[in-house]
């Protein structure tokens, strides 16, 4: 998101794909100018059957530069009224203040209540007075300055209803004196028309409020749950822009800040000023936020800091509203300049961030040139024109959007590579690299978790395995061959368990099985026989034939001893009583064998 216009409204983003928008361009501002001197002659007719009808085709006007005159000397003057440049309805941005002459005639079928709309809520003040016969019959204020309550009517635009006589001719005079452009979408309206165009415009407002708060509620409640700056700054960057159209359209004082006028006056600086900031934080956050000491980084959040000390500033009255607009016109698009090496960098690079923040910064680019075309005059206010700021806002939040599911995917693939790297630590930490069994470290684990749930009908079994006639293999042939014989012996051993039994190699030729879950002593005791006779046979490596053998020294929980440092310390001294009886045997210890031995 971009800096929103102040006053001059000189950002904005489209809502038509960027060609098509060019070229929609280019033909509004031909057939603009081809329409700058074809006014029709005479009053504007109000007939009851055009309910909806454009004042410009019958408006002359003329520049007080004093901004003094009354409608005394304006009248006096009636032969400087002029046609305007345009009937686009648009005529740039001026100091002087502004008098338009409208000629009407009220069509003999009409019943005469008709209402004048001037479909722009940020005009500073407006006076219509409307003439009978050359004398004032009627006067009445309307204009942003004016507090909502005091309005003619309470809508959201400057309107007024007249009651006009049938088949008579008036002269309506409207005096608008602006700090901003002079766009003025001037129409009357049968009441019933302007209440349709009011609920539509309020529909449209409803929707692109609501989009943009559901995007602010959802960018918090990441933030909150991720704790990711980005969101953050999202929300902060879109309630600027948020606001500022609630301002540009009249939807703040008719429903947030009402009659105040401390509001009304800076509610455009302020949301400008929170706009701005936020894109710095964005933009810098987006493209270096994985490197918290980036000078991009670094720049972006100075820039922050800079919006912040002068809204401060405004907001205390220490900087005039001219001030402001130079002042966000030359901040506005810094975020966005000083981004574009790294987004460009970043899609070259493949990443779709960069593409994305370059999509919505040539969509910002292109809405700008429309927003500059319309104040000046080039291009003629209409629905697309008048809202083109905040459907390009939205387009440009959607984008920004995007960016921060980019992010959350980003943040998720991390995760996931980082429980992939804890658990290849986990692994490293407890497995033998060898041969993929676990270590002493796993054994531990795996063992502690079994003693949780054995009992006298749950018995857990620990067998201490060493290889008899493993060493003479090794210095024969080598360490290459002793290292495969121990995998042989791991796919052995896995072969003659149950999946549920665990396997472990404490280091050289001493491996461990546990059991769980055995009802009887006699079943451990039969697994036991059972690992002996599977190594009667030759081990078959290449061309060697390798025959080892097992002793077993195993004991039971809870029955000889209730921990594991006190099974396997069981299981090692029998084991090494069967080493001492002549090998290749099973044993166990219910403690009667001497633990010192091990």
């Amino acid at each position: 998101m971009h800096a929103p216009p102040v006053r001059t409204h000189r950002a904005a983003a489209p809502l038509l794909w960027a060609g098509r928008l060019l070229a929609q361009m280019a033909l509004a501002w031909w057939l603009a100018l081809a329409c700058g001197m074809a006014h029709a002659a005479g009053s504007l007719v109000l007939r009851d059957d055009l309910p909806r009808t454009p004042v410009w085709p019958a408006v002359t006007m003329q520049w007080d530069a004093s901004r003094s005159l009354a409608l005394g000397d304006i009248l006096a003057r009636s032969d400087r009224f002029v046609p305007p440049p345009n009937a686009g309805g648009t005529l740039g941005v001026h100091a002087d203040a502004l008098w338009l002459r409208i000629p009407l005639e009220v069509a003999p079928a009409s019943d005469g209540h008709w209402a004048l709309d001037i479909n722009h809520a940020d005009l500073g003040s407006v006076d219509a007075y409307l003439l009978d016969g050359g004398q004032l019959a009627r006067h009445t204020r309307l204009g942003s300055s004016l507090p909502y309550a005091d309005r003619p009517l309470l809508v959201r635009s400057h309107a007024v209803d007249f009651w006009l006589q049938p088949g008579k001719s008036y002269e309506l005079l409207l005096r608008i004196e602006t700090r901003g452009a002079f766009i003025l979408p001037i129409t009357f309206n049968k009441p019933a028309a302007l209440l349709q165009h009011a609920v539509d415009e309020q529909m449209l407002q409803g929707v692109l409020t609501g989009l943009a708060l559901c995007l602010i509620v959802y960018s918090l409640a990441q933030w909150v749950s991720l704790r990711d700056p980005l969101f953050a700054q999202y929300a902060m960057m879109t309630s600027g822009s948020l606001l500022f159209s609630l301002h540009f359209f009249g939807i703040g004082p008719q429903y947030l800040w009402g009659s105040s006028a401390w509001a009304t006056e800076h509610a455009a600086g302020l949301s400008a000023f929170l706009a701005t900031g936020g894109g710095f934080l964005f933009i810098g956050q987006a493209l270096s936020g994985h490197e918290p000491q980036s000078r991009l980084l670094r720049s972006m959040r100075a820039g922050c800091g800079l919006c912040v000390l002068l809204g401060i500033a405004y907001g205390l009255d220490l900087l005039s509203t001219g001030a402001v607009v130079l002042i966000v016109s030359a901040l506005g698009p810094v975020p966005s300049l000083m981004g574009i090496p790294g987004a460009v960098r970043r899609m070259r690079a493949g990443d779709s961030v960069g593409s994305t923040l370059l999509l919505a910064w040539f969509a910002y680019f292109v809405a700008v040139t429309t927003m500059i075309c319309l104040i000046n005059g080039l291009l003629p206010v209409n629905f697309w024109t008048l809202h083109s700021f905040q459907f390009g806002a939205t387009l440009d939040m959607l984008l920004f959007m995007r960016v921060l599911g980019l992010r959350s995917r980003a943040l998720h693939l991390a995760a996931i590579d980082a429980h992939r790297e804890r658990d290849t630590l986990h692994s490293l930490a407890h497995t033998d690299p060898l041969t993929g069994l676990p270590n002493r470290r796993g054994l531990h684990v795996a063992l502690g978790n079994s003693l949780l749930r054995c009992g006298p009908q749950h018995l857990v079994a620990v067998y201490m395995l060493d290889l008899d006639g493993f060493k003479p293999v090794n210095d024969q042939y080598g360490h290459d061959v002793g290292d495969e014989l121990l995998v042989a012996v791991t796919r052995r051993l896995l072969g003659h368990v149950r999946e549920s039994d665990v396997v472990a190699r404490l280091g050289g030729d001493e491996f461990v099985v546990m059991t769980s879950h055995l009802s009887q002593p006699e079943q451990a005791h039969d697994l036991g026989m059972k690992l002996l006779d599977a190594f009667r046979s030759p081990f078959a490596l290449g061309d060697l034939q390798v025959h080892v053998g097992l002793t077993i020294g195993y004991a039971l929980a809870p029955h000889d001893s209730g921990d594991a440092i006190g099974l396997l310390r069981l299981a090692d001294a029998a084991m090494y009583s069967g080493k001492q009886a002549g090998k290749f045997c099973l044993r166990r210890n219910t403690g009667d064998l001497a633990l010192s031995s091990s």
